[in-house]
């Protein structure tokens, strides 16, 4: 198995470690074709998942029931495919943060840069939440995340350091940023970042212990 990138994210409250396997994930497309966040046939929406009214939500989520526990954990679907379901998901709302990572796990679960049942591919749903709200920061790490997973650190980075510019204290952003320097080995940097992210309150000791395998962690 191929080295692992662990990146971190933090999701309404919900901390948690994407570990992920580099191999199991598809290409990045070469040339997208994503449509437009507006572009919605038949469906309803979109709209921006942040100031969405609960009733919106629900229609989708729970009554239409395309974005149920079962969905989410990639269980199964309740009208139709669970890519169809993530799908429809991000179709109303391109910025849902929990729908666009539980695309992203579905793609890599499955191995598939277009899961079955979804429209378009999963670097499509990332880059239309981008393009439907570049303001959202959430978003704006999930791409990270994604493109940290292709081993594009050079996007991974930029990403957030815009994160972090517009969110000093965001200690998730931090410790990511950090874990992707430390793959482009630049471990100072991945240091400093450790080091902030702890500082901040950061939980989880991954950067640390890679760190401290190189022999570059210094208190």
């Amino acid at each position: 198995m191929t080295s692992n990138i662990l990146l971190a994210i933090k999701i309404r409250g919900l901390a948690g470690a994407f570990l992920v396997a580099a191999s199991c994930l598809a290409a990045a497309d070469t040339a997208l074709d994503c449509g437009t966040p507006s572009e919605i046939p038949g469906g309803y929406g979109p709209f921006d998942y942040r100031t969405a009214t609960q009733e919106q939500k629900h229609l989708v989520e729970i009554a239409g029931g395309h974005f149920t526990t079962s969905v989410e954990t990639l269980q199964s679907g309740t009208t139709g495919s669970i890519g169809a379901e993530l799908g429809y998901t991000l179709g109303s709302f391109p910025n849902h943060p929990r729908a666009l990572m539980a695309m992203i796990r579905l793609g890599q679960r499955d191995k598939t840069a277009k899961p079955h049942g979804g429209r378009y591919t999963v670097q499509c749903y990332v880059e239309r939440a981008i393009l439907y709200r570049p303001d959202d920061m959430t978003v704006r790490q999930i791409h990270a995340v994604y493109y940290a997973m292709q081993k594009k650190f050079d996007i991974a980075i930029a990403d957030l350091k815009m994160v972090i510019e517009q969110e000093p204290q965001n200690a998730n952003a931090h410790y990511n940023l950090g874990l992707a320097y430390f793959e482009t080995g630049d471990y100072d940097t991945a240091l400093a970042k450790a080091r902030q992210a702890r500082a901040l309150g950061f939980p989880l000791p991954g950067l640390a212990d890679k760190l401290k395998a190189k022999g570059k962690w210094k208190d």
